[in-house]
């Protein structure tokens, strides 16, 4: 297994979306310049796959994938962990509940009645009850699928139970993708983009390949690969495995029009020594990581560039 530079493998690609993408309207109005079916692949064994060539907050990362691992679909939960990654789906759904007008998204306004939103969501419990919840995201998908007959299925604990009895079965598959529940997963949060997730044993070794369906390249996608790369390696680290490889295929593979110029400028960025991760200590259950279990070693990266995020 021979890839590139973490940070290569992905500069590779913004400069492949600014050089053939062709330019798309979308949901939010903003537009986009887009690629279809794109591919990274990272290398595990060799470091960690967080970007040097802008700062990517690994706390939030982290904090984000424990969330989606228990299973959980409340904002209340990310914002006690000062996380605001989810913020804006909820504060939007809110304001269209109550008919309230919505300001211009990423303006001083928009700001500051989103935090007014998340204020009272930590402050007032009937408030948070009513308006908090995300609806069938990623963590109910992941852990409590409910299929046609009403029955839960568990599964990542079916794919981690998977990995260890019968490692070269060709079904270890998490799927975030419920068509049933699509529409209800719109109404406060966002229908999964990394939907569908495979596992595959080799040589020792545990290897992960994401399929995303939305692709926000500059933004979105540095955490997506951060986390999937953490979530292989603390499931490598409960199953006696090596991390392998983390492959991520994309679907449309969009940078935003107002995010070109933050793209060129991290392009003209060398890239760094990529991290290490450390696990400070052997748990026997995936279930039982803390974030106080991880440590970034050697993370030295260029400075963050900010863009506004398209809701």
């Amino acid at each position: 297994m021979k890839t590139n530079h973490p940070d290569i493998e992905y500069l590779n690609l913004l400069r492949r979306i600014l050089d053939e993408g062709t330019q798309k309207t979308d949901r939010t109005g903003t537009g986009t310049k887009s690629l279809f079916g794109t591919q990274m692949r990272f290398d595990l064994s060799e470091s960690f796959p967080l970007l040097t060539t802008k700062k990517v907050p690994f706390k939030l990362i982290l904090t984000e994938l424990l969330w989606f691992i228990r299973g959980n679909t409340r904002v209340k939960e990310l914002l006690l962990e000062n996380n605001h990654i989810w913020d804006e789906w909820p504060f939007k759904a809110y304001l269209k509940r109550n008919n309230l007008p919505i300001p211009i998204a990423n303006s001083d306004e928009w700001v500051a009645q989103m935090k007014a939103f998340t204020d009272r969501l930590l402050a007032d419990p009937e408030f948070e009850q009513q308006y908090g919840d995300l609806g069938p995201v990623y963590g109910k998908q992941w852990r409590n699928w409910i299929g046609p007959n009403g029955k839960s299925t568990d599964q990542l604990k079916d794919a981690v139970d998977l990995i260890r009895k019968s490692p070269d079965s060709r079904r270890i598959i998490v799927s975030a993708w419920n068509p049933a529940e699509i529409a209800e997963m719109a109404k406060a949060g966002l229908p999964p983009c990394h939907c569908l997730f495979q596992f595959y044993v080799a040589d020792g070794k545990l290897s992960c390949h994401l399929y995303q369906r939305s692709c926000d390249t500059f933004l979105g996608v540095p955490f997506n690969i951060a986390s999937y790369a953490l979530l292989t390696i603390m499931i490598a680290s409960v199953t006696g495995l090596k991390p392998g490889e983390f492959i991520w295929t994309g679907g449309d593979t969009h940078l935003y029009l107002n995010h070109l110029e933050q793209a060129k400028e991290q392009l003209s960025r060398t890239p760094k020594a990529a991290p290490k991760l450390v696990i400070k200590r052997q748990v026997k259950e995936l279930w039982d990581f803390t974030k106080d279990d991880f440590e970034l070693v050697g993370y030295d990266p260029h400075p963050a560039i900010k863009a506004p995020i398209a809701v």
